[in-house]
């Protein structure tokens, strides 16, 4: 039995949409490792970015998923840049069941235009995605169940998902 699910992606997946949705199907707790970096830290994402830097912001980001996925019955959404860090891939993958969410380049550009709180999209969106998505493309691997979100619903993916949880 997987004590968490623990979904990861890019920015603009659905991490957050399918997480809340399987965790109520599922009657466990929804994370978001975001918001946890937000309430220890006293300030939005973007503030930390711009006043502390993102190394200060991953810092952060490791702390909050090394909280999370110490307990269990938890959907945890990570943010699109926590696999990155070796020690993150590490605390996922003993944390539970590990999820990529995937989609193409122009799914998530049209899905995360014009959204101030993405402090790395700051300038051309659409250069900024191609950009971070190669640098990133190999960071998701990782995970063992790969799940292409862009022909799916919310309710699709929350469905595979759940097939490969033990009863």
């Amino acid at each position: 039995m997987y004590r968490n699910v623990i979904l990861v992606g890019f920015m603009g997946t659905g991490k957050t949409t399918v997480g809340r949705l399987l965790a109520d199907e599922l009657g466990w707790t929804f994370k978001d490792s975001d918001a946890e970096v937000e309430e220890r830290a006293g300030m939005a994402i973007r503030e930390i970015f711009a006043e502390q830097g993102e190394e200060r912001f991953r810092e952060l980001e490791t702390e909050a998923l090394r909280i999370l996925l110490a307990g269990e019955k938890r959907v945890v959404s990570t943010g699109g840049g926590a696999v990155l860090r070796e020690e993150n891939r590490r605390l996922m993958a003993e944390g539970g069941l590990v999820v990529a969410l995937n989609a193409g380049e122009a799914a998530i550009i049209a899905r995360v235009s014009g959204d101030p709180n993405r402090p790395l999209l700051q300038g051309d969106v659409e250069q900024r995605v191609r950009t971070l998505m190669e640098a990133r493309r190999e960071a998701y691997r990782f995970a063992p169940l790969q799940i292409d979100t862009e022909p799916l619903t919310a309710e699709q993916v929350a469905a595979i998902i759940r097939e490969e949880l033990p009863v």
